[in-house]
């Protein structure tokens, strides 16, 4: 095998989401889950898969990402993969949580039925100003640590720091694998991985790379987020200045950003932002 071939990667949306989205895989979403949260792979007794579809339209969408929502055994677990920096990532995180949690209350039911809530984010670029690429968050009392809650936790997992700090945990595997770029990447996690699901998605990233439409999908999809990387960086470079709503406004109009984006980046509404540039109608 050529060490230097390019594979399909994991982090891509398509991919991610064709190997963990793939009801027929739930013995490796079961390991991925067990070693990223460190919880006993025999308590995982049932996963229900949802918003897994890749549509034509999917594909063609401009700043998606990869939102895969489990049910675990009462438990929901979303798990986001997010390759370019996003503003205020962690806001919005908190957000899409408390979006999950409350949406679980039907009509009738009492507060105690609400559903442990996981938020499981794995990101392409630092966010935290630490060397460990997983942080973990609880709601604390500051001065006793008391928990108030074991239903609430959100999860970052940083890429960028892997091989940097190394705590020699399982979870390493999953995430190497999902940072794999090339052949040679894959043989070097082969050779001395213990899990045999990492040994079988491996097989798998193998499969879906000597697949020609696979290729030429998650081939458009990097293509897309290198786009949304150069339109974010080329926005931000302008400043918080008439001449960034500008080269936001022109970014919009090529369909380079959404009006939504745009309005983030201005850290306006998207009212606001559409009046401001004369784009309501």
């Amino acid at each position: 095998m050529n060490k230097e071939e390019k594979i399909v990667m994991l982090k891509l949306d398509v991919i991610f989401k064709r190997v963990f989205g793939n009801d027929s895989n739930k013995a490796i979403i079961a390991a991925f889950i067990s070693d990223l949260l460190e919880i006993p792979r025999e308590s995982i007794k049932a996963i229900y898969i949802n918003n897994v579809e890749l549509t034509p339209e999917y594909l063609d969408m401009k700043f998606s990402r990869l939102d895969l929502r489990l049910d675990v055994d009462g438990r929901i677990v979303n798990i986001e993969m997010q390759v370019n920096r996003e503003t205020d990532f962690k806001e919005r995180t908190l957000f899409y949580w408390s979006k999950l949690y409350s949406e679980e209350l039907r009509t009738g039911e009492e507060y105690g039925e609400l559903k442990q809530t996981i938020c499981i984010n794995i990101i392409n670029f630092d966010l935290f100003d630490c060397e460990d690429y997983h942080s973990r968050f609880k709601v604390l009392e500051t001065e006793r640590h008391e928990v108030l809650t074991e239903k609430f936790a959100i999860h970052f997992f940083e890429l960028k720091k892997l091989g940097k700090f190394k705590k020699n945990r399982r979870m390493e595997d999953w995430l190497n694998l999902i940072n794999a770029e090339t052949e040679g990447d894959l043989m070097a996690i082969q050779q001395t991985t213990q899990i045999p699901e990492v040994k079988d998605t491996i097989v798998m990233l193998r499969q879906l790379s000597a697949d020609e439409q696979v290729r030429m999908e998650a081939h458009y999809r990097e293509k897309r987020l290198h786009d949304e990387a150069t339109a974010l960086g080329s926005a931000r470079r302008e400043g918080k200045s008439e001449g960034m709503l500008v080269t936001l406004v022109g970014l919009v109009k090529k369909g380079l950003l959404t009006v939504a984006q745009a309005a983030e980046e201005a850290h306006m509404t998207v009212p606001e932002f559409e009046e401001k540039m004369g784009l309501k109608e």
